[in-house]
Parts: structure tokens; C-alpha cells; sequence
């Protein structure tokens, strides 16, 4: 007699898994609606690849508001509602402030150490606490030269070669990060300070957006042998786990090695929390610190570079916005100097555009999803325990029930209200337990790029070989959950002789 193969036995007991889950999973009867899934597979063969978020709100035009999908015997739940959103991930946050368990990013690769994707409990408590402290809305006005300096540098290399665009804005955008978080001055765009964080940030795009990696969804996977046809992934996680080791411990080994020395720069997340513990933090700290530091840069430098885009691109699509602006601050501030930040409570306009920035294109379309700590019933609906919650911020903020003609990009929409203005940012920036504690700067780092650029310059559309104006798309490409403007180019044109005086007196010192 032939007995089965391990193999075989293996297949066979993780398919009479999956569909013992199903059978017991379907008998709630109330699970919110959606599309009718297949044995086994449930709606695995359903779920929106490349834009998600347009396809999950066109779905719910059928389905509704908040939708159920079964991928593999893993219940989703796609919420499109900014007022469901509220209910359950703001107002019942105990039960809805949990991460999935990723097993690719978290147990292959080790995104998992950081607070970002922590499950609740004291590491994630900690680490988050850390950062909360040191990027508090009191705090954070120490790092205010810093930014203004980098934004006019940024603008007045832009004026230099427009086609440095992307470079340009990671370059910036990197050295803010670096310098805040770990008392490290960027030097160039081959600096591995910038490189491996940003390579980092792809691949947790990557290894967190649903549906990428099948190993979620059958965890035992993760135990192929690594000769096994489809067990590339592995080799894959094991290059992603080194990148991301070096992009969080590299810089933090520079910053305490050389307090001392006087090269690391102060203040700085880490260094202000080596010094204070005086060489007497404990292996456990450092471990916090280290990871906390990481979610830093990671979770500031694409989503910024991506909102700087695309504000840009709206500039040269609506140039009666830019004008609008432009006369606010030479009103306001004059021509005399460049905007700074502390200047923001008196430009409400320059404001509008900001939470319009993040309303027209929200850099993280379906955010990190959220997961439930125990069983919840909503509206009737039951949401099982483990289901993994993912809000649709695109669509809550393109939902032309709450903002009229919401693809076009009307700062007035706000008509200067900053509680308005906060209801659009705080989509944004999280839910419940998970609102990003470091919102405040990095609001402060794109506040202080757009009022530099509008007071500066005139933003124009490109030109083509012919010299014909190019107007750019609002169309966005995903780089995993993170999205982008498709490439476009831009010229910038100085306003006046005094703008390009103001900009060449900036001084590109180390600070």
C-alpha cells in the first residue's frame, strides 16, 4: 500500500483548514455584504489589484458602505465611510486598534519590531511613547530652521535644474528625517543613510498591502523548503530583513558613537534620549529606541515626498489657486523675507491648500490596516474577532457626499475653518490608538515647502521638445500601499529678482 507523501498530507490538512474555517466562518449569517466568493478560495480571486481604493469604491456602490470579503478563510472588512471609520476605529479603539499579523513583513522580513505594526501591549506602548515626547506639537518648534532652511534649498535647486524634481524632494525631505531622528546631516543622494530607508519603505509597501504575498494567508508556507518551486519569497525576505536591519541600526550606531565626538548633531530623537540616560540605557531601551527611530523614517519620508508632489502638480493645474496664495502671503508677510512656519495661524489660505494636498491625494490611499481584537457587531453586522479593517481613505475623502466636486482641487471648500481643515487631515494620519505621532512635523515640513515655493515662484507646466506647455495627469501609480503622481515635468520661474536674492542669502550650512 502507498502511503501519502508529507507533501501531500501537509497540502491536505491546510486546505481541510481553510475550508473548516469557511464552513464555521459562514455560519454568522449578518457579516456585512459584498461579492459572492467560491469554495476555498472565498473572494481571493476578487480583491482590486493596482488601485485599490477607486476599485473598492466602486464596489460599494453595490455593496455599500462597509463591505465583507473572505480571502482564503481571512475575513476583510473595506470600510468607505469616514462616519463608520470614526465609529468603530476612533470610538471603539480598544477593540479595533490591533495589526494584523503579517507574516511576511513581520515574521520574514521584521517590519514587525517597529510600533507601526506592533500589536497593542507595552513594546508598542513604549516605542510610541517615545516619539509622541520628542515630536509634540511644544517640541517640535526646535526643529522649525531646520525645515525652512531645507525648503528654500529645495526651491532654489529646483529653479537651477527642474529635472532634479524626485531627486531633489527625497534629497530634502531625507535630510529633514536624518537630521531630526538621528543628528545625521545628509550629504548627497547616494548617502546609505537615505538609500536603505528609502528602499526599506518600498518593500513594507510591498510586503503590507493584502494579497501581495500568498504566505499571508497560509502562514505554514513560510516553512517550504527553500528548493521548492514558489518559494522565492524567502530569499526575498531575507534581503528585505538585511536592508531593513541596516536602514534602522546604521544611523543609530553613528549617532551614539559619535556623541562624543561632537559630529552628531543636536538635538535628535536618539541622541536626546542617549544623553538622558547618561550610557546607562539597558539593552531592552535601546531596542525600543532603535525600532521607534526606524518608524520615523519610514513612516515620514515617502508619504511627505509623495504630498509634495502632488502639490506641485496641482499648483500647475490650477494656477488661480497659486495666484490666490501668492497674494495672501505678499499681504501678510511682504517681500521682504521668506515665510516661516510660525507664520502658518496667519495664513489660512496657504492652510486650505495643505488639507487640500492631503484630501486631492491622500499618500496612503487605504492606510495600514487595522485588525480586531475581538468579536464587535456594527449596525447589525457582526465582525469577527482577527478580521483585518481596512479603511478606505481615498474614498472618504473623494466622497461627493461630503465634498462637492471632490476631484478637483477648491481650497475655498474649507473656507478657512480649521476644524474642517482638521476633520480632512486627521483621515490621513490614522485612526484611534494608530494616529501617527508625528503629524504635527511633518505638517510643518510641507507647510514650510509650499509657502517657500509660493512666495518664491511661479510653478508652470513643462515643455515638451517642441516647446509646448505639458500639463501633467492626476493620475497615481502605487509603489505598494504608498502612491505617486505619474512622472510629470514642471519649470519653476522666480517671482521677482528680490525672491531670488531671498533664497541665494539661505545659507547651506550644517545644522
Amino acid at each position: 500500500m502507498e502511503f501519502p507523501s508529507r507533501t501531500t498530507l501537509f497540502v491536505a490538512a491546510v486546505l481541510g483548514g481553510v475550508v473548516l474555517y469557511n464552513t464555521c466562518l459562514k455560519r454568522k449569517k449578518n457579516l456585512p455584504p459584498g461579492p459572492q466568493g467560491i469554495p476555498i478560495l472565498g473572494n481571493a480571486h476578487q480583491m482590486p489589484v493596482g488601485t485599490p481604493w477607486l476599485s473598492f469604491a466602486e464596489m460599494g456602490k453595490k455593496f455599500g458602505d462597509i463591505m465583507h470579503f473572505d480571502v482564503i478563510g481571512k475575513p476583510f472588512i473595506i470600510i468607505n465611510s469616514a462616519k463608520i471609520a470614526r465609529d468603530l476605529l476612533d470610538k471603539r479603539s480598544n477593540i479595533y486598534s490591533d495589526r494584523p499579523h503579517f507574516i511576511m513583513a513581520g515574521d520574514l522580513v521584521g517590519y514587525d519590531e517597529t510600533f507601526v505594526l506592533q500589536p497593542l501591549g507595552d513594546n508598542w506602548r513604549k516605542q510610541r511613547r517615545l516619539i509622541a515626547q520628542d515630536f509634540s506639537q511644544s517640541m517640535i518648534p526646535r526643529y522649525h530652521s531646520l525645515q525652512e532652511k531645507e525648503a528654500a534649498i529645495l526651491v532654489r535647486n529646483l529653479l537651477k535644474d527642474p529635472s532634479s524634481l524626485l531627486s531633489e524632494i527625497q534629497l530634502r525631505i531625507g535630510i529633514i528625517i536624518v537630521r531630526v531622528t538621528f543628528g545625521y546631516y545628509i550629504q548627497s543622494a547616494d548617502d546609505l543613510f537615505l538609500k536603505n530607508p528609502l528602499a526599506a519603505m518600498v518593500n513594507f509597501g510591498k510586503a503590507t498591502l493584502p494579497g501581495n504575498f500568498f504566505v499571508d494567508f497560509l502562514p505554514a508556507l513560510k516553512y517550504l523548503p527553500r528548493w521548492m518551486p514558489g518559494a522565492g519569497f524567502l530569499s526575498i525576505a531575507d534581503e528585505w530583513r538585511k536592508l531593513v536591519w541596516d536602514a534602522s541600526w546604521n544611523p543609530y550606531d553613528w549617532c551614539k558613537k559619535n556623541l562624543d565626538t561632537g559630529k552628531t548633531l543636536m538635538p535628535n530623537l536618539c541622541g536626546n534620549y542617549l544623553v538622558e540616560s547618561n550610557g546607562k540605557m539597558s539593552r531592552d531601551d535601546e531596542l525600543k529606541l532603535v525600532w521607534a527611530s526606524s518608524s520615523v523614517m519610514g513612516g515620514g519620508m515617502d508619504t511627505s515626498m509623495s504630498t509634495t508632489l502632488s502639490f506641485l502638480m496641482a499648483m500647475i493645474l490650477y494656477p488661480e489657486v497659486q495666484a490666490k496664495a501668492q497674494a495672501e502671503i505678499d499681504s501678510v508677510i511682504g517681500k521682504d523675507r521668506l515665510p516661516l512656519i510660525s507664520d502658518r495661524p496667519r495664513l489660512p489660505y496657504v492652510r486650505s491648500i495643505l488639507a487640500e494636498t492631503f484630501r486631492w491625494a491622500p499618500s496612503f490611499p487605504m492606510g495600514i490596516p487595522h485588525a480586531t481584537r475581538e468579536d464587535d457587531v456594527y449596525e447589525g453586522y457582526e465582525i469577527p474577532k482577527g478580521a483585518l479593517i481596512m479603511p478606505n481613505i481615498w474614498h472618504m475623502l473623494h466622497d461627493p457626499a461630503v465634498y462637492d466636486k471632490p476631484d478637483e482641487f477648491i481650497p475655498e471648500r474649507f473656507n478657512g475653518d480649521e476644524a474642517e481643515m482638521a476633520k480632512t487631515n486627521a483621515l490621513l494620519f490614522g485612526f484611534g490608538r494608530r494616529v501617527c505621532p508625528g503629524q504635527h512635523f511633518a505638517e510643518g515640513t510641507l507647510f514650510a515647502i509650499m509657502a517657500t515655493v509660493l512666495a518664491t515662484c511661479d510653478v508652470l507646466p513643462g515643455l515638451d521638445e517642441a516647446g509646448n506647455e505639458v500639463l501633467p495627469k492626476y493620475e497615481y501609480t502605487a509603489n505598494g500601499a504608498i502612491t505617486f503622481p505619474k512622472p510629470y515635468t514642471l519649470r519653476l520661474r522666480p517671482r521677482s529678482p528680490q525672491a531670488t536674492a531671498l533664497l541665494a542669502e539661505v545659507q547651506s550650512t550644517i545644522e
